[in-house]
């Protein structure tokens, strides 16, 4: 059996599993608030903690999207 790529797998994961797709759509949301916090020339106390969480749960959310690909991974070798 021919291996895909890993792009291949998460766009193949994008089209056909809903899991997979909210994660990476909240993935992206919060990559664009972190975006939005980072780009202010002050960041307050409040700022400051509201990026650490924002990259606690993008991180979060990157784990448990890797968790998927390997779990697919693993099903195309078997």
């Amino acid at each position: 059996m021919e291996s895909i790529s890993k792009d291949e797998l998460k766009a193949h994961l994008m089209a056909t599993d809903d899991a997979y797709r909210k994660l990476a759509e909240q993935h992206a949301e919060y990559h664009k608030q972190l975006e939005a916090i980072e780009g202010k020339s002050h960041l307050s106390p409040e700022d400051e903690a509201e990026e650490t969480r924002l990259k606690k749960l993008k991180l979060r959310i990157k784990d448990q999207m890797t968790e998927i690909l390997s779990r697919h991974r693993t099903q195309q070798v078997a």
